[in-house]
């Protein structure tokens, strides 16, 4: 055994996808650190932990962290029942942090400033697979790896709100009055909203249940206002097929969300691009430019950025990456999960040798993975980890032996000209389902290809919104 293999290998993000990654480690007999920003596992699910997602808990576990937490005596929740984002910190990702096995290797609070090899830059190949990881982390300890495995994923980076890529004018100075993707609108942050005018920015399904939420919100609290801005320039996409939609939870969303609509209860600007943001007088003047060039101010008190996400891959700018130019997604991955031809349940199976770059010992995995994409799924992101700790215990043909049976029809975003402002979560088209509400946090993968069970929507708590595929 070199050096090199008794070195750890890195771990960054205690979400779902960094804690599977510890469990399967912890199985191979590998040894590990897990590095999160946060102060405790989960801590970005827990940000949206008023989300009630679609997929079971049946399909919300890892087959190795199941595994670990059974030998410990672990009381699984109701395998039909559907988690909220804080249930499934408190009663999933907390106890599997807390194990034995995986406890002592976990460090909180440990935010990754950068990523390197041991005295040599970017530049410098002689010795370069030999020399371990140097990781630095924002209070200047450094930890040295064997191999790393980011997991970090993309909640911390959100889209912009300007066209072309780039931050709209005055978006930077109206910080105040930018939402996360996903309020708690009916919950934590109502005072925010009601009474208030508030315009929701993007086409996906976390912009859709927040108009939801919004509406009923209105329907209470006199003097509440929406506005919904989208830059297609029909909101065909959005709606689904009603009730001949594949996915019957998208098809229940759309119908309500066209009743709203036409009702005049949420207005509709259609193929529209924010231009400026202008904070006056306490609110904020959105300058929206229409496809013909014509421009439109809407005054109001608060803005939904539900604009999708993107990776931050300058912690690793000292490594050798292969990213593609479109999605900063590998390059191998990439054609796989274009949400130009791709829809989560379209994805085709993909691990270790897909999500490797020149920097040997380097995967980006989970969520970040995907780069600008927003097809992804947790249990994609679990079949993930699975095969690239595979190749690092030597198990090639396990590690090459992917499995991941997805429906072809998903609840992505598949449009071309709105790719940049889609979901990052994803589910299945059940067989027979009633409607429901929320969006699935991981679906079939492998053995996991039973058609999901889904909570009827009048039956959804209120609070139930769409749910994102932390990792």
């Amino acid at each position: 055994m070199s050096v090199l293999d008794e070195l750890p290998v890195v771990v960054i993000g205690a979400g779902p996808v960094g804690l599977a990654a510890a469990a399967h480690l912890h199985e191979r007999g590998l040894p590990f650190t897990v590095l999160e920003a946060g102060d405790s596992a989960g801590a970005a699910v827990r940000q949206w932990g008023h989300v009630r997602v679609f997929s079971p808990w049946r399909y919300d576990v890892d087959a190795a962290a199941r595994r670990l937490l059974d030998v410990a005596g672990w009381i699984a929740p109701d395998p039909d029942a559907l988690p909220t984002g804080a249930e499934l910190a408190a009663d999933y990702l907390q106890p599997l942090a807390e194990l034995p096995a995986i406890k002592p290797h976990v460090r909180f609070g440990a935010r990754v400033q950068a990523i390197s090899r041991l005295g040599l830059d970017r530049l410098r190949t002689a010795g370069r697979e030999s020399a371990p990881f140097l990781v630095r982390l924002a209070d200047g300890d450094e930890l040295l790896a064997r191999a790393v495995i980011d997991a970090s994923g993309t909640w911390g980076t959100p889209n912009v709100l300007g066209a072309s890529g780039l931050p709209a004018r005055g978006e930077q100075d109206a910080g105040a009055f930018l939402e996360h993707a996903l309020p708690d609108v009916l919950g934590a942050d109502r005072d925010r909203f009601a009474g208030r005018h508030t315009l929701v920015v993007g086409a996906g399904h976390s912009a859709a249940n927040t108009l939801l939420s919004l509406a009923e919100l209105a329907a209470a609290a006199p003097g509440t206002e929406v506005t919904w801005a989208i830059r297609s320039a029909s909101p065909t996409r959005t709606y689904g097929g009603g009730d001949a939609d594949a996915l019957p939870a998208r098809g229940a969303l759309g119908t309500r969300l066209r009743e709203h609509v036409d009702a005049g209860r949420i207005r509709l600007l259609t193929g529209f691009s924010v231009h400026a943001l202008t904070p006056t007088g306490g609110r904020v003047a959105v300058v929206v430019r229409h496809a013909d060039g014509a421009e439109e101010s809407v005054l109001v008190d608060r803005i939904v950025a539900a604009t999708g996400f993107r990776p931050d891959h300058s912690v690793a700018a000292e490594l050798r990456l292969d990213l593609d130019p479109v999605l900063g997604a590998t390059r191998a991955l990439a054609p796989l999960i274009d949400p130009n031809e791709h829809s989560c349940g379209t994805v085709p199976p993909h691990g270790v040798d897909e999500l490797s770059h020149p920097e040997v010992g380097y995967w980006a995995v989970g969520m970040k993975s995907y780069g600008r994409a927003p097809t992804f799924l947790m249990a994609t992101g679990y079949e993930q980890v699975r095969s690239v700790v595979a190749a690092l215990a030597g198990d090639w043909d396990a590690a090459r032996d992917v499995q991941l049976e997805l429906p072809e029809t998903g609840v992505c975003n598949s449009d071309p000209a709105d790719s940049v402002t889609g979901e990052s979560c994803c589910g299945p088209a059940p067989a027979v389902a009633p409607a429901a509400r929320g969006l699935a946090t991981g679906v079939a993968g492998g053995p996991l290809s039973s058609p999901l069970s889904l909570v009827t929507l009048d039956a959804a708590p209120s609070g139930a919104r769409v749910g994102c595929c932390g990792s």
